[in-house]
């Protein structure tokens, strides 16, 4: 009887059928693209009805724009915004973080869920637009206020523009992503990132870059 009703509380939770719905719709519009997404599929992977799926969300677009606020931001806070709070100086902390981006053959094959998205939607709807975009301002500024804070301790150099050189890095992992994805070959990810850990490390004053 508690395993039943158990489930029943489960089936009837509404945050919880949200998250289902979430996880779901950012997978498929991972796989496919949010044009070629699925309602059907999604609903079929979560189990959730076409009407429970509009209680929550009143469009397909409604549900794209809310992956893009829920989860793909998401990724991008706990990938680089949180890490980059951390102790330590700037140059080492970017490094870190770029060196822990999922590099497997999986991830290679499905690239990175905002860039694929900003090229899809972007030109077509301005919601989407927007959000993306806000996405990669938070992005940008989060790295410019940590190369500004490594400037103010003496660990980057101080002709470094902090904004420049945060579009540039995320131009730089982006476009690498781009490649690798496009060559199905993770060495090119690999390649990638060696190449950008070692403009990170020239973003360092001369005496300390000479200590790597």
């Amino acid at each position: 009887m508690l395993v039943a009703h158990e489930k029943k509380r489960k089936a009837r939770d509404p945050e919880r059928t949200r998250e289902r719905l979430l996880q779901a719709a950012f997978r498929e519009i991972h796989r496919s693209g949010f044009q070629s997404a699925g309602i059907d599929t999604i609903l079929a992977t979560t189990n959730v009805t076409k009407g429970a799926l509009y209680y929550h969300f009143e469009s397909k677009e409604a549900l794209g724009y809310a992956v893009v606020e829920e989860k793909i931001a998401k990724l991008t806070r706990d990938r680089w915004l949180r890490p980059m709070r951390s102790e330590g100086e700037a140059i080492d902390i970017l490094i870190g973080v770029v060196r822990r981006i999922p590099a497997g053959p999986q991830d290679v094959r499905a690239g990175c869920p905002l860039l694929l998205l900003a090229q899809e939607m972007s030109p077509l709807d301005e919601q989407f637009r927007k959000r993306l975009e806000r996405i990669f301002l938070d992005w940008q500024e989060g790295i410019g206020t940590l190369l500004r804070k490594g400037k103010s301790q003496g660990t980057v150099r101080r002709d470094v523009n902090p904004d420049e050189a945060a579009s540039f890095l995320i131009a730089a992992v982006e476009g690498y992503a781009t490649l690798a994805k496009n060559a199905q070959d993770p060495k090119v990810w690999k390649a990638g990132i060696r190449n950008i850990v070692g403009w990170l490390r020239s973003l360092r004053p001369p005496e300390k870059y000479k200590r790597g």
